[in-house]
């Protein structure tokens, strides 16, 4: 007998789930807050500190690390990255394994219909504006102002949204 889909979902009890929130499974979800109606795909990791809005579509196999903020009604795509430290170490100078008392996350932003690729990495820091578009395979480096198409490594502005 395999195991039910429910049984392969990792959801903490520190998860504040709102209302008609739908999770598919092999998910991993902890200490993070999803608004009404967003859907999370299959294989995605949502860390503690994060916040989903509403009405949001979070793809299969994206990474939602601790710092990031997606407004409402934002698209994800699959396997879409989110990063939250510039300069990531095993170790610290004395050569132990890092903690969390080690280094500092750096808060990440998309805002209200932004629409984000698949298989875009985002570096942390950054905001995505408002109903911005991140092509596929894009790594976004810099802000993306509100209405921007931007595609590409390093991400460049392809024109507004509508033109």
């Amino acid at each position: 007998m395999s195991p039910s889909a429910e049984s392969l979902r990792l959801i903490a009890p520190t998860v504040k789930f709102g209302r008609d929130v739908r999770v598919f499974g092999f998910t991993n979800l902890y200490g993070c807050e999803i608004g009404d109606e967003t859907k999370i795909g299959t294989f995605v990791e949502v860390q503690k500190g994060s916040k989903i809005g509403r009405r949001c579509k979070i793809s299969s196999h994206t990474f939602i690390c601790e710092g990031v903020t997606i407004e409402d009604e934002v698209f994800i795509g699959h396997g879409v990255m989110f990063t939250n430290d510039l300069f990531p170490r095993a170790t610290s100078a004395s050569g132990t394994l890092q903690t969390e008392a080690d280094w500092k996350v750096i808060p990440t932003v998309v805002k209200r219909g932004a629409s984000i690729g698949s298989n875009a990495t985002l570096l942390c820091g950054i905001t995505v504006g408002e109903g911005a578009m991140i092509g596929a395979g894009s790594v976004v480096t810099k802000d993306v102002p509100a209405g921007a198409v931007v595609a590409g490594n390093p991400a460049r502005l392809m024109r507004k949204a509508g033109a």
